[in-house]
């Protein structure tokens, strides 16, 4: 019986991790609410569960509305600009098809998230059920105990400003991770001229080190502050050594000193420029890329 447990368990977790990171951001809080749906589901009734899945799910979403709820009612103070924690890309035990996988990796984007933390718990959950595993209005509104009205509203709200807000841009993976390169070598020789001709003239450069980590306390902006800062920074890590991963639906360069990971970098490109640079410099948001 245990084992049939955790085998439907194990089956629908990597769509509750999607679910919980989506709503929180965060990797390690994700975690932690997968394992109170778990235990939740582990302490069932099986007589009063109907579907697993419609179970699971419900259970994951509001634990995750309980977390945020709490995190907002707490105050908690962030030093410097915010980034989501980085989280190496998976679709599941499936590899989904080019569509479903554009539409996984937008909603998982760090430019999305930084979007989606400005939403009430509520909103966040129904435009992450929505948009990112395209779940009908009336299902929505049965896992969160809503009317299906009430459900669309929340809907087109938090649709509405997430287009207002998130970057637009439609680039080939391909061109962006050759940008990217591009981008690293430039930065990394030295070669301020080569860095510029790569920005925007508006590019933006969000640094995020929690206060525990070297990093502008404010949104970099031009393209000559991003680039000088760059360059300025680029000699001082040392025993420094860079790996390529695919973080959050896209490129990202992983800056290793001494073999422990220092850096997370990712850019949004626009027109093909370098539009956003993200640098994630929080310790506690990179020890978890160490085997990467």
């Amino acid at each position: 019986m245990t084992t049939d447990l955790t085998d439907v368990f194990e089956t629908h977790r990597p769509l509750l991790m999607g679910v919980a990171y989506r709503m929180l951001g965060r990797v390690a809080d994700a975690e932690d609410v997968v394992q109170d749906a778990w235990l939740r589901w582990s302490r069932a009734d099986r007589g009063e569960i109907g579907e697993p899945r419609a179970y699971l799910v419900r259970i994951t979403t509001r634990l995750a509305i309980d977390r945020l709820r709490r995190a907002k009612a707490h105050g908690e103070a962030y030093i410097g600009p915010w980034l989501p924690e980085p989280c190496v890309t998976e679709f599941g035990g499936t590899a989904p098809d080019t569509a479903e996988r554009a539409v996984l990796a937008d909603t998982v984007s760090l430019a999305v998230l930084v979007v989606l933390e400005s939403l009430s718990p509520l909103e966040r959950a129904v435009f992450v059920l929505r948009e990112a595993f395209g779940y009908p209005y009336a299902e929505i509104a049965a896992l969160l105990d809503r009317g299906e009205a009430a459900v669309r509203q929340l809907a087109g709200r938090a649709r509405r400003h997430v287009a207002e807000r998130r970057p637009r841009y439609d680039v080939d993976p391909a061109r962006r991770r050759d940008l990217t390169e591009r981008f690293l070598a430039a930065a990394g020789g030295g070669d301020l001229e080569g860095l510029l001709t790569l920005l925007a003239t508006d590019v933006r450069l969000v640094g995020d080190s929690g206060g525990k980590a070297k990093a502008p306390l404010r949104t970099l902006h031009t393209a000559d502050k991003v680039g000088r800062f760059l360059i300025a920074v680029s000699g001082t890590v040392p025993d420094l050594a860079v790996r390529f991963l695919e973080v959050n639906g896209g490129p990202a360069v992983l800056i290793l000193s001494g073999g422990k990971p220092d850096s997370l970098i990712q850019v949004d490109v626009a027109d093909d420029r370098v539009s956003t640079v993200y640098i994630v410099r929080n310790p506690d948001k990179l020890r978890h890329l160490a085997d990467r």
